[in-house]
């Protein structure tokens, strides 16, 4: 017993007095020169320490330091690249020894980075790696990764602050400056196993916009080290700028997240989101071990206003105010839009919107079920209720070379045909109840390409409608009348609008040209049947019609078939879709006439020969 007595008291005096020795004779700060001397011959900076170090031994093993400053390459604009106001770390000594790490502090106050990139691709970063050997690095991460399921019995953490961090890029080959700021990141009294308090504040200033950040939420990580969960943690967003719509944008979100590094997953349940009045929630599940992450997506989200997004329309002043005398810049050529991303993720999107308008088009209940895999998008699924009817499409896109193709069936049934036509492209021409299909492929997304490299076909079917703008009975009637002698026949207040029963025909379009080859319509009072063309690209109508009357030209009520009963008067639609122009030829018309008054001739001398 004295012996074991003797022996603490010895392995006692040899504590205190390595701590007598290293607290009163031992300067730290003897080392100083030597860590200078070692970071310029391992990167060729200049660091300063300009603070003394000052260490901790019991009963916490702990150290203090600051105003750190690591210089930035020569001919730099900023002469440091690093700065550090203090840096303050204190670990409980005894409970090291049971593979306990407790730490009463870690404080980060006032960290600044200046990087910079030079004309020339150099950057801040340039000669930082040192000398060390790729082989040692390699074999670093392999005794890494075979450590990683390493485990502490124990980890507590009184608190981390890192605050007043700054970030500022300066690219002087763009001419552009980016500035990130990270004023709090604060962690709470930090156990393994158990939630703890996380917080931040954030900002960013780049050339086009500015970001502001604030988060709050709870942590914690698995005693094993393998999963992290996030909680409940509420995040507020607000980003300003000119290329914002309307200048300004505030997003929220609720989330909780759970990533498990052992198996590479991450799973996080978007309690509620909202940005720009558009209200969401959803499931995200990302498996990110393999070389391409798979993503499995599920969102519920509310009433959708894209017009709202858009930049508001100043009016004609902005055009009055531009210069009259300079000439009109030419538009720049339209390239192809940069697809290779799709390689990099594989995507399983389910996705529900209770209500969506862009360009004044406004549908209700979307759904989309998206496949994306290898670069190929596969919309298994797009449908919503639209006008009255319905859409069901499906397509796919393929995005694995330069120039994209993409193939699409639609189908829309019982649509408002007036009502989608003037919403989506201000066009009142038709009305009635529409059924259409058309099914095409093509290359090229650049819009004016994707007009011409379009190949497809279809049908349509229009029931109970009309065609506005014209009123082909009462044209007939006119042109009838003025024939007749009646030269002050006019139309006068007459609506123009000519009613049909059904308007049915096919399509196909090739090199940004709509060809119909069989339009046929039916009315009570006429029958209009030929083909025509619509160029989609310049919006002009070339049609040649016939028209033939089937009832009385008088309308409901009238008894006695019309003189031009069955006779085929050609009819054509010119102009654009937004501004169709209708003409009657009444040649054809006087024609017709003057036949029907010679077979009344003949009908009459017949009878008169015929009664001697």
């Amino acid at each position: 017993m004295k012996f074991l007595k003797w022996f603490f008291i010895t392995l006692l005096g040899l504590v205190l007095a390595l701590v007598l020795y290293v607290t009163v004779i031992f300067d730290p700060n003897d080392f100083k020169p030597q860590i200078v001397e070692l970071v310029k011959k391992q990167t060729g900076r200049e660091l300063a320490i300009g603070s003394d170090l000052s260490w901790t031994f019991f009963p916490s093993l702990g150290i203090e330091l600051g105003k750190i400053t690591l210089s930035n390459p020569e001919g730099f604009k900023n002469a440091s690249m690093v700065s550090v106001n203090q840096v303050v770390a204190e670990v409980a000594l005894m409970p090291l020894l049971k593979k306990e790490v407790e730490i009463s502090q870690l404080n980060l106050d006032g960290l600044t980075l200046m990087l910079e990139t030079q004309k020339d691709g150099r950057n801040s970063f340039d000669g930082l790696a040192g000398n060390a050997d790729k082989k040692s690095v390699s074999k670093g991460a392999t005794q890494n990764t075979a450590s990683s399921h390493a485990t502490l019995a124990r980890l507590d953490i009184g608190g981390i602050a890192i605050t007043n961090t700054q970030i500022t890029n300066i690219d002087h080959l763009s001419q552009s400056e980016q500035v990130f700021a990270l004023k709090e990141l604060t962690l709470g009294r930090f156990q393994l196993g158990e939630f703890a308090p996380l917080k931040y504040e954030f900002a960013a200033t780049m050339p086009d916009m500015a970001v502001t950040s604030q988060g709050e939420g709870q942590i914690k990580v698995a005693q094993d080290l393998q999963t992290i969960t996030i909680n409940d943690f509420v995040v507020n967003n607000q980003v300003t700028g000119e290329g914002i719509p309307n200048g300004s944008l505030k997003a929220d979100l609720t989330t909780s997240l759970v990533v498990a590094l052992d198996k590479q997953t991450l799973s996080l349940v978007l309690s509620s989101f909202s940005a720009a009045n558009i209200n969401a929630n959803g499931k995200l599940d990302i498996a990110y071990g393999s070389k391409v992450p798979q993503v499995v997506a599920k969102l519920e989200v509310g009433d959708v206003d894209l017009d709202a997004l858009l930049p508001k329309h100043e009016g004609e002043a902005a055009k009055q105010d531009k210069p009259k005398d300079k000439p009109t810049a030419k538009p720049s050529k339209a390239i192809e839009p940069d697809l290779t991303a799709m390689k990099s993720v594989n995507l399983d999107v389910d996705v529900r919107i209770k209500s969506v308008k862009v360009a004044n088009l406004k549908t209700q209940n979307w759904v989309m079920k998206l496949l994306l895999k290898g670069g190929v998008a596969d919309i298994k699924q797009l449908s919503a209720d639209l006008y009255g009817g319905k859409i069901n499409a499906t397509a796919k896109l393929d995005g694995r070379e330069k120039v994209a193709n993409y193939q699409f069936d639609k189908r829309l049934s019982g649509v408002d045909i007036r009502a989608l036509l003037i919403d989506m492209a201000e066009v009142d021409l038709l009305d009635g109840k529409a059924n259409f299909n058309v099914a095409g492929k093509g290359r090229s997304l650049v819009p004016d390409n994707l007009k011409r490299n379009l190949i497809a076909n279809g049908q349509f079917e229009i029931t109970d409608g009309a065609i506005h703008g014209v009123n082909i009975p009462q044209m007939i009637r006119e042109a009838k009348a003025k024939l007749g002698g009646d030269l002050s026949a006019s139309s006068g207040s007459t609506e123009k609008k000519t009613d049909f029963t059904s308007m049915t025909g096919s399509f196909n379009v090739a090199k940004g040209v709509v060809t119909n080859p069989d339009l046929d319509m039916a009315s009570p009072l006429i029958r209009l049947k030929g083909a025509g063309t619509a160029n989609i690209i310049s919006e002009a109508l070339d049609y040649k019609l016939t028209t033939s009357v089937v009832g009385s030209l008088e309308g409901q009520g009238g008894d006695t078939r019309d003189s031009l009963y069955g006779v085929e008067i050609p009819f054509a639609i010119s102009g654009t879709m937004s501004e169709p122009k209708f003409a009657l030829d009444t040649k054809a018309l006087l024609d017709s006439k003057l036949k029907d008054e010679t077979n009344k001739l003949k009908d009459s001398l017949f009878k008169k020969f015929g009664g001697l």
